[in-house]
C-alpha cells in the first residue's frame, strides 16, 4: 500500500473519532435531542471495509451507525446537522442519530431494530444478481444481532443464492447491555460461516490493516460470483451503548480502560511513526485540521434550519403514477374474456414481466410448481430461477430482503401464499418497507408487491383463514388492495406493479375461481370504489367475497322491490369515502359487511367517517356486520357460524330497512 493510502486510512479513522467525541459532548449541551450511539473505539471497521466501496457499493447498518455514514462518504455537516434535528440533515431531520440514509453516497440507511440491515444487505446482492453489476452490498451489524433470526435467514438464503454481500458483526462483546458471553451458546461467530456454506473471518476489529486485508479478499470474491462472507471483527466500544446511559452496572471500569490502550486510532498512529510513514508533525497537523472539521460541522448544525412543519407528513407515499384511461366497455360477451380471478392476476404478472426486466418474484413453491394458488404458473419456463425464485421457508428473511431490493432499484413481489403467514415478517413490513420513503424523504423508493390469499373457507383452521387488511391498512405508507373480481384483481395487480409505493394485495380464496369478464390491458389507480349496483333504498358496502354474496341478496331483494346500491371500496388503503359518502347522500342508510373481524376494523373506519361527514344524510343509523371476533375453527359447521353468510346479509339490510 502506498503511503498516500496508509495516511488516508488513518485520517478517517480519526474523522470519525473526533466526529464522534464532538457529537457526545454536543449531546451532554443539549443539542442532540434523542439517543446518541457512538461508534468510539471501533473506527478500524467501517474504515478498513469501506475503503474497498465504490459510490455504486451500498451499506446497510444498525443504530450505531455513525462511523459507517462518515467513512462511506457522508459530510460530517449532515451528520451533525441530523442529530441536531435540522432540515440540512442527512435524513432532512426524519432519523437522528439512529436513521442516517444517505443514498447518494450508497448509504442506504441505519435502523434502530436489531437484524433488519442483514436481510436488506442480502435483498441489495439479489438486485445485483438479476441486473448483472458488479456492485457489492455490506451489512454492518453487532454482536447481538447474530442471535436474531435475521442473520440465519439472511446468510442461508444469501448463501444458496450466492449473492455478492459481505456479513460484518461488529463484536464489542455487549448488545446494548448484555454481555456477548451470557447470550450466546457459540459466542465464535466466525465460525458460524461454515454452517451456510461461506467463510468465516474473525479479524482482530482494532486493527484497520487487517480488517483491510480481510474486506478485500470478501470483496473480490463477491465480485466474482463466488458469494458472501462472513466477518467478525472483535472490537469494543469504549463509551456507553448511548450517550447518558449508566456503563458500570453490566462491565467495570478496568475493563474499559485496558481496552482503551488497545485503541485502532493509537496503534495505527504508531505503526506510521515507527514505520517513517509520516512525521510527527503531519499526524498533528492532520489532527487539527480534522478537529477544525468537527468544529465547522457543529457550527453548520447550529445554524441550518429546523424543518418546516408543513412537510411533516410528506412522502409518506410516492407520487402518484399516471394511470392510462381504459378504453375497455363495461361487459363483454367475448368467451375468451371470460376468465377467472386466478387467471386474470396471473395474466397481469406476465404481461409486466414481460414489459420489465426488474420485476421478480419469491415465495414458496412459486418456480416449477408455479404457486399454490398457481399465480405463477407457467412463468418459471419462460424467465427462469432468478425471476422466479423459490424460497426457504423464513417469511421475514424473503420479506425483508424485498425491501433491500427495492431499495436498491428492482421491483419484487413477495408470494406468501396465505396471509398468516407474512405475519412473521410483520416487523420488516411496518418498521422497513413502509417506513423507508418516508425516513429517506423520499429518495428511496418501495415497489414492493406482497401478495397472498386471505378469508374464511374450506376448513382451512386458524392459520391459513386469516385477513388483516384493516392490520395493514392502519400503518402509514401501506397501500391495501382487496378485490372481489376478476377485472378489478388485473386491473388493481396491473397498478400496484407500476406504482412505487409497497402494496398489500390480498386476494380471498373463495373467489379465486369466480370466472367474469377481463379486457385485454386496463390498469385500475388506487382509491377509486367501484359502484357494482346502483340502487336507491339503502347503501351496502362490501368488500372481497362479501361482494360476491351481496350481489346474489341484491338480486333477490330487487324482485320484491327493493333498491340496493352495492359499494366495492376496492382498495381499504387509500379509502375512497367520497363515492361512499355520495351513496348515503342517495340512499340514507348504510350497511358496512366485511368477513374479518369488526373491533377496530374497516366497518368502524367506515362509520366513523360517514358520522363525520354524511350525519345529516343518515334517515338511520349506520349497520356493521363482520364475522366473529374468534380465531377460525376447523369443523364446517363451527367455521360457518364465525363468518356471514348470505342468509345474515339479508337479514341485516331487512333491519335497516325496517329502522
Amino acid at each position: 500500500m502506498s503511503n498516500e493510502l496508509l495516511i488516508s486510512l488513518y485520517r478517517e479513522m480519526l474523522n470519525i473519532r473526533l466526529c464522534e467525541e464532538q457529537l457526545a459532548r454536543c449531546h451532554q449541551g443539549g443539542l442532540v435531542h434523542g439517543a446518541c450511539h457512538t461508534y468510539v473505539g471501533q473506527e478500524a471497521i467501517a474504515v478498513g471495509v469501506c475503503a474497498h466501496l465504490r459510490t455504486e457499493d451500498v451499506v446497510f447498518s444498525t443504530h450505531r451507525g455513525h462511523g459507517h455514514a462518515l467513512a462511506k462518504g457522508v459530510p460530517p455537516r449532515q451528520v451533525f446537522a441530523e442529530l441536531f434535528g435540522r432540515a440540512t440533515g442527512c435524513s432532512q431531520g426524519r432519523g437522528g442519530s439512529m436513521h442516517l440514509f444517505s443514498p447518494e453516497v450508497g448509504m442506504m440507511g441505519t435502523s434502530g431494530i436489531v437484524g433488519p440491515c442483514i436481510l436488506q444487505a442480502a435483498g441489495a446482492g439479489y438486485s445485483f444478481k438479476l441486473m448483472k453489476t458488479d456492485q457489492v452490498a455490506v451489512a454492518f451489524f453487532g454482536d447481538g444481532a447474530s442471535n436474531n433470526g435475521a442473520f440465519h435467514e439472511g446468510l442461508n438464503m444469501a448463501s444458496i443464492w450466492k449473492l455478492p454481500v459481505l456479513f460484518v458483526c461488529e463484536n464489542n462483546q455487549f448488545a446494548t447491555e448484555v454481555p456477548f458471553s451470557y447470550s450466546c451458546a457459540n459466542p465464535d461467530v466466525a465460525s458460524r460461516g461454515a454452517s451456510y456454506g461461506m467463510p468465516g473471518v474473525l479479524v482482530n476489529g482494532n486493527d484497520v490493516l487487517a480488517v483491510r486485508e480481510a474486506a478485500g479478499e470478501a470483496v473480490r470474491r463477491a465480485k466474482a460470483g463466488n458469494g458472501p462472507t462472513l466477518l467478525e471483527c472483535r472490537t469494543y466500544r469504549t463509551r456507553p451503548h448511548a450517550e447518558g446511559m449508566g456503563d458500570f452496572t453490566y462491565r467495570t471500569k478496568e475493563d474499559v480502560e485496558a481496552w482503551k490502550t488497545r485503541c485502532p486510532i493509537k496503534a495505527f498512529r504508531q505503526y506510521l511513526l515507527t514505520e517513517k510513514i509520516v512525521s510527527e508533525g503531519l499526524l498533528t497537523d492532520i489532527e487539527a485540521e480534522i478537529k477544525a472539521v468537527a468544529a465547522d460541522a457543529q457550527r453548520f448544525a447550529e445554524a441550518s434550519a429546523w424543518p418546516d412543519p408543513a412537510t411533516a407528513a410528506t412522502h409518506v407515499f410516492a407520487e402518484p403514477t399516471p394511470v392510462k384511461p381504459s378504453s375497455a366497455p363495461a361487459t363483454s360477451d367475448d368467451p375468451a374474456r371470460q376468465i377467472t380471478f386466478m387467471q386474470a392476476t396471473l395474466e397481469a404478472l406476465r404481461d409486466e414481466m414481460e414489459i420489465n426486466p426488474r420485476i421478480f418474484v419469491m415465495g414458496e413453491g412459486i418456480g416449477v410448481r408455479g404457486g399454490n394458488f398457481k399465480t405463477t404458473a407457467g412463468l418459471f419456463e419462460k424467465h427462469g430461477p432468478v425471476r422466479l425464485c423459490d424460497t426457504p421457508i423464513c417469511e421475514r428473511g424473503f420479506v425483508g430482503m424485498a425491501g433491500g431490493a427495492a431499495m436498491t432499484g428492482t421491483r419484487p413481489v413477495i408470494d406468501f401464499m396465505f396471509a398468516d403467514f407474512v405475519l412473521d415478517g410483520l416487523g420488516e413490513i411496518i418498521n422497513q418497507i413502509a417506513k423507508m420513503q418516508y425516513m429517506s424523504s423520499g429518495r428511496l423508493k418501495m415497489p414492493v408487491l406482497l401478495r397472498g390469499c386471505i378469508g374464511i373457507g374450506h376448513s382451512a383452521a386458524t392459520h391459513h383463514s386469516g385477513s388483516y387488511h384493516t392490520l395493514f391498512a392502519h400503518c402509514p405508507g401501506l397501500r391495501v388492495v382487496v378485490p372481489s373480481n376478476p377485472r378489478d384483481a388485473k386491473g388493481l395487480l396491473k397498478h400496484a406493479l407500476r406504482c412505487d409505493d409497497p402494496v398489500v394485495f390480498l386476494e380471498h380464496r373463495e373467489i379465486l375461481n369466480v370466472k367474469g369478464y377481463v379486457p385485454e390491458d386496463e390498469e385500475i389507480p388506487f382509491g377509486k370504489a367501484a359502484i357494482v349496483r346502483e340502487g336507491r333504498d339503502v347503501t351496502v358496502v362490501a368488500v372481497a367475497h362479501m361482494v360476491q354474496h351481496s350481489i346474489k341478496v341484491c338480486e333477490k331483494l330487487s324482485k320484491e322491490g327493493v333498491s340496493v346500491e352495492l359499494v366495492d371500496p376496492r382498495t381499504i388503503a387509500p379509502l375512497d369515502v367520497g363515492t361512499i359518502l355520495a351513496s348515503v347522500h342517495k340512499t340514507g342508510r348504510l350497511l358496512i359487511i366485511d368477513g374479518a373481524f369488526g373491533p377496530f376494523g374497516l366497518g368502524a373506519e367506515i362509520a366513523a367517517c360517514v358520522a363525520d361527514h354524511g350525519f345529516d344524510d343518515l334517515d338511520a343509523p349506520i349497520r356493521r356486520l363482520h364475522g366473529k371476533h374468534t380465531p377460525t375453527p376447523y369443523s364446517p359447521p363451527l367455521e360457518a357460524a364465525v363468518v356471514p353468510g348470505m342468509s345474515d346479509i339479508e337479514k341485516a339490510i331487512r333491519d335497516l330497512l325496517a329502522e
